[in-house]
């Protein structure tokens, strides 16, 4: 296996940090050619024999350092991927869209408090989601186009990912906890081929306080990556799945590769791959 290391090109990163988690894995590092990721410097440690006491080592060092590592197969490719699923809210883009839309209530600090402890996995997400929505009931409608065009932001990465997986041939799903006011969006600006998320009830141009249909939480979320494989003659192990919660955990756990971003400690202790530092893109510099 080879250890990837990377951090952002603006990080004071020392080499004698690199040289030492090369010299943790038992190898030297050497630098990776970052074309593909050009905000991002990257080392390569070749032949490095993973297991979990190397593993917490590096996981130590490496946040010490400021640096992301992940230990890939070196013949494993982009190409060899048909399907890159994401999450939206805190992954693709930098906001918890139900916690903005919230602020324009006044009510952002309750709403706030449920989104993590649902991201922890500490409650049940559909409890969570109908709990937040409700606090919403009486919002004008007009607040969503607000938060998109005020608020809401892409992840650092996440044009320069989706350019590069698209002009690969990889099709695109983002699939969300949160709402279809956002997805559709965000389907239409960056071109992706699939979204699945929650409709939002609105009544006389106000929000009732309730979600339209069957909640997309954590299973329905697993399943809309299978089905999405599916229709495009692909499984699951050829999907690459992002997330940043405990509610992505059931996709992320189908998939042939999962990428925790800027994610909560369960699910960085889950990942395949865990991204703290670099942007989405820096998976790019992980595949050849």
């Amino acid at each position: 296996m080879n250890l990837i290391l990377q951090a952002l090109k603006s990080a004071a990163v020392s080499p004698s940090d690199i040289d030492a988690i090369a010299a943790l894995a038992g190898g030297k590092a050497e630098a990776l050619d970052g074309a593909r990721v050009p905000g991002a410097n990257a080392w390569r440690v070749p032949g490095v024999t993973p297991n979990d006491a190397l593993k917490a080592s590096i996981d130590a060092a490496s946040l010490a350092a400021g640096l992301d590592y992940a230990f890939v197969d070196p013949a494993r490719k982009l190409a060899d991927f048909r399907l890159v699923a994401m999450d939206m809210d805190s992954t693709l883009i930098t906001i918890e869209c139900i916690d903005e839309i919230a602020d324009m209530q006044g009510l952002k600090p309750q709403v706030a408090e449920i989104t993590e402890a649902a991201m922890r996995g500490e409650i049940e997400f559909n409890e969570s989601l109908t709990r937040r929505v409700a606090l919403l009931k009486g919002l004008d409608a007009a607040a969503l186009q607000r938060v998109y065009d005020e608020r809401l932001q892409l992840s650092p990465g996440a044009e320069d990912m989706l350019k590069a997986i698209q002009a690969a041939g990889l099709k695109t799903l983002l699939v969300s906890g949160g709402f279809t006011f956002f997805t559709d969006r965000m389907k239409t600006r960056l071109g992706l081929d699939y979204t699945h998320s929650n409709t939002l009830e609105i009544a006389d141009g106000k929000l009732t306080g309730k979600v339209v249909g069957d909640i997309v939480n954590a299973e329905e979320k697993r399943a809309t990556v299978e089905r999405v494989c599916r229709e495009i003659g692909a499984q699951p192990s050829q999907a690459i799945v992002m997330g940043d919660g405990a509610n992505d955990l059931r996709m992320m756990g189908i998939s042939g590769l999962s990428v925790a971003f800027r994610a909560k400690p369960v699910v960085r202790a889950q990942a395949d791959v865990g991204l703290n530092f670099v942007g989405l893109d820096g998976i790019l510099n992980l595949l050849g």
